[in-house]
């Protein structure tokens, strides 16, 4: 089921449950896809670019957080929190840092990256590969952590 079909009928069953929350979360997915669809460039709304349109609000979502945690704003960084946790079930299985750090190994093998001088060949070959299933930031720091090794 393509990400518009399952946004419109998540939206349909949080309207009938009154959850304000995912009904909000859902429209502003809804509120991307209509943006990308409306945007012109005649492009087709591909699985790619929903990961990358959902990675963007998640991200969006996790700085909030922390913004909020940091000014001691509990209730907001709550709400955040729950936002993120519906978006993120539109996106692939997030993996988790031993499985992110066991394929970015694997990555480094593959390409020959033995030291911090090979970031540079390492680190797109891992953000490729985990796109989607991972943040940039915690693929960044297994990266370095391999090639720090």
């Amino acid at each position: 089921m393509k990400l518009k079909e399952k946004v419109n009928l998540d939206l349909i069953e949080a309207m009938k449950s009154k959850d304000k929350v995912k009904l909000n979360t859902i429209r502003s997915v809804r509120a991307l896809i209509l943006e990308f669809e409306k945007s012109g460039s005649g492009k087709e709304l591909t699985e790619e670019e929903e990961i990358k349109m959902l990675s963007s609000a998640v991200k969006k979502r996790k700085e909030a957080i922390e913004q909020f945690e940091k000014a001691g704003r509990d209730d907001l960084a709550v709400k955040e929190k729950q936002e993120l946790e519906i978006l993120l079930n539109y996106l692939p299985k997030q993996l988790t840092e031993e499985e992110i750090l066991d394929k970015v190994k694997q990555y480094a093998a593959q390409v020959g990256a033995t030291s911090k001088a090979d970031f540079a060949k390492l680190m797109p070959v891992a953000i490729k590969n985990l796109k989607g299933q991972a943040d940039g930031g915690t693929i960044r720091k297994m990266v370095e952590k391999v090639l720090g090794e």
